[in-house]
């Protein structure tokens, strides 16, 4: 890290430059993307002369914490800020089980500071096309949250009800078998996750039912590749387009069992 450049708390005044940050990157998020993550993180940002030039959340919930949203901008990069933003966003994790999402650039650094593989995320986007679910698919209601919230904490390990309520007030419950999904307004058009089905044929009605309501419109999903769902949500019109390296540090809690996240960014 340069010696004109200093890390601070990350505050909702800094939300505009993260945003052109994560333009800069190629990232889809709109400033009510980021408004979300930040509501449940804690975080730091780099300043270069009062510029935001680096940015990374830590999102603790319950025994885990996702570390996310680490980006560096490209003008400031092989300076050692990476290392920085990341020691920084490690101290406020303290000693919960970390969890987070490598893009290849990243992977090296995450590699030295004690992250593993735990396996990978494959994201799914395009025009959704209908398909008839082929198990009934109801929309839930907000007071379904709690019970829904224990399915998520039996499957994630992490304690999100509060984020789920948020995210179900904005968006829609869809619900099936003991399993159930989040369907909302993301990046360039909507997103479905997180996921959580007891079986692989309630996780393709939730994800058929999402399409179909999303029928000629862009969605998204982050699914786990050892899932398999990734041939199933093509056939809905979601083509592969990318992904990234989960990975763990400190690991305390069972492998997730999620199909699908709420975002690369909050597992």
């Amino acid at each position: 890290m340069t010696t004109t450049t200093a890390l601070t708390a990350f505050t909702p005044a800094h939300l505009p430059q993260a945003l052109r940050l994560s333009q800069q990157a190629g990232w889809p998020h709109r400033a009510e993307d980021w408004a979300l993550t930040l509501s449940v993180s804690q975080g730091v940002v780099a300043l270069d002369e009062g510029r935001v030039v680096g940015t990374a959340l830590c999102s603790p919930f319950g025994p885990v914490a996702t570390l996310n949203m680490i980006i560096v901008d490209a003008a400031m990069r092989g300076r050692g800020l990476g290392r920085a933003l990341m020691e920084a966003i490690i101290a406020l994790a303290g000693d919960r089980e970390m969890r987070l999402i490598a893009t290849t650039d990243g992977l090296p650094l995450y590699e030295k500071l004690g992250f593993r593989a735990s396996g990978q995320i494959v994201q799914h986007q395009g025009l959704a096309v209908a398909t008839a679910p082929e198990r009934p698919v109801a929309t839930g209601r907000p007071a379904d949250i709690d019970r829904l919230a224990d399915a998520d904490r039996a499957a994630s390990g992490m304690d999100r009800a509060s984020l789920l309520r948020d995210i179900a007030a904005g968006g829609e419950i869809l619900t099936c078998n003991a399993g159930f999904a989040l369907l909302r307004d993301f990046g360039r058009g909507r997103v479905v996750g997180p996921v959580v089905a007891p079986d692989t044929a309630t996780a393709r009605a939730l994800l058929a039912e999402a399409a179909r309501r999303c029928e000629g419109s862009f969605l998204r999903v982050d699914l786990r590749a050892e899932q398999g769902l990734g041939g199933f949500a093509a056939m809905l019109g979601l083509a592969h387009a990318g992904g990234g390296t989960a990975m763990t540090r400190n690991p305390r809690t069972p492998a997730p069992t999620t199909q699908a996240l709420i975002s690369q960014a909050l597992g």
